[in-house]
């Protein structure tokens, strides 16, 4: 970096891994010039809400945000919102913007997101279909959903999961059409994912699983869902919940290492020198689990962005958190560390019939993920269990009276 000038460092995406790296450039030292470049109009906030009190209408806007629109101008961080980027131009050390105009950088961070995938069905865009990603999104469902009315979901992930619950709070008839056999199967497994089925039907939630849309139909406004086994559900409206794709067509033709995201090394690094990428476009490598993964959480969005941040400044910190991520269900709330594709034991702590356990996913004995519902305390405290990387007794994961803390910390020091 140039020294005789004041250097620019340029996030672009406006979104929290944007807010957080600001957030900690300026709180560990830059006082260079920093620029963030944002879709949306909004300074970067919280998503988590969209899908739960913000979607109830339990709380504002602006308490999603990561700092009042204010912070930027004390902070001196300047907002190119409502603006998407265009290109990149590693040579030159440019950004170009739809607008036109053209950021130099010194360094860059690309936290550019991504979007939500659609489903290209006949009568994919009939009025009444919605998916929630952004605050207008939550706006529009959230006008839609009054007690009495009927929504259809398409998708039992985490967002169609916690929608249906925020609709059941609010009275709204709930039917789901999900690909898989249980809602959260792909993260929790069968075991796990059972009771959460359990407790949707509970609140009187319908599923019907194995099965994908075939087709929307309405005349002008969505009336019904149909699926590919044939099944007809009439809904007043749709919410559509089938993932995201992150957002790297920009970067096309710039030299930029793509797959499935944006690829970086532990450091947060892309192949282009000074050039970084954090939160949900980043495709990271990892050294506790010796892989690379995008994450799409709120936690990875806030740490890994404080830390590409770090490293834009030179520190060199690797990243090797173990991932958490956290999602509340009516009075439920489910904690997950760590990451298991799969696994080939599940040992359970406390009791599934009793909604109240501690799940530890084993692979050849090491605990690669462990998951918790009503009991997030204890999901934290298995972090260390994790980052040994050794395998356990299953015998002492499923013994309440065995520390979990302790017993990671047993490992550490070779116990």
């Amino acid at each position: 970096m140039d020294g005789s000038r004041r250097n620019t460092f340029l996030i672009v995406g406006g979104n929290l891994t944007a807010g957080a790296a600001a957030t900690t450039l300026r709180s560990e030292g830059f006082d260079g010039r920093i620029v963030i470049v944002g879709e949306e109009p909004h300074p970067p906030y919280e998503r988590p809400p969209l899908s739960k009190d913000y979607l109830r209408g339990e709380s504002k806007a602006d308490d999603t945000l990561l700092h009042p629109r204010s912070w930027y101008d004390e902070a001196d961080v300047e907002l190119r919102l409502g603006v998407r980027a265009r290109d990149l131009d590693p040579a030159e050390r440019t950004v170009g913007l739809e607008d036109g105009e053209r950021i130099p950088f010194d360094r860059m961070l690309i936290a550019t997101g991504g979007r939500n995938r659609g489903l290209a069905v006949p009568g994919h865009d009939l009025v009444g279909i919605f998916d929630l990603r952004r605050i207008e999104d939550a706006d529009r469902i959230r006008d839609e959903a009054s007690a009495g009315r009927k929504a259809v979901i398409v998708g039992a992930g985490f967002i169609g999961s916690e929608v249906a619950a925020s609709f059941r709070q609010l009275g709204v008839e709930v039917e789901v059409i999900e690909f898989f056999a249980a809602p959260l199967l792909r993260v929790l497994g069968p075991e796990v994912a059972k009771v959460y089925e359990a407790i949707h039907r509970d609140q009187g939630v319908r599923f019907h699983f194995g099965e994908a849309v075939a087709s929307f139909q309405g005349d002008g406004r969505v009336e019904a869902v149909v699926t590919d086994k044939g099944t007809r559900v009439a809904g007043d409206f749709v919410v559509v919940g089938v993932g995201i794709q992150p957002n790297v067509e920009w970067l096309e033709g710039s030299g930029i290492d793509l797959d499935n995201g944006v690829i970086v090394d532990e450091f947060c690094r892309t192949n282009v020198e000074g050039v970084y990428a954090a939160g949900d476009v980043a495709n990271h490598w990892h050294p506790i689990f010796v892989r690379r993964m995008r994450v799409e959480h709120w936690d990875n969005a806030l740490k890994q962005g404080a830390a590409a941040a770090r490293n834009m400044m030179g520190v060199d910190s690797v990243f090797d958190d173990p991932h958490w991520f956290w999602s509340d269900q009516y009075r439920h709330n489910l904690q997950y560390l760590g990451y298991a594709p799969d696994w080939d034991r599940l040992v359970i702590r406390g009791s599934l019939e009793e909604r109240k356990f501690v799940a530890f996913y084993l692979s050849g004995g090491v605990v690669k993920a462990v998951a918790g519902l009503d009991r997030g305390k204890d999901v934290r405290r298995s972090a260390g269990l994790i980052r040994a990387r050794r395998p356990f007794d299953p015998a002492l994961l499923r013994d309440e009276d065995v520390d979990l803390k302790n017993l990671a910390s047993q490992a550490a020091e070779g116990v």
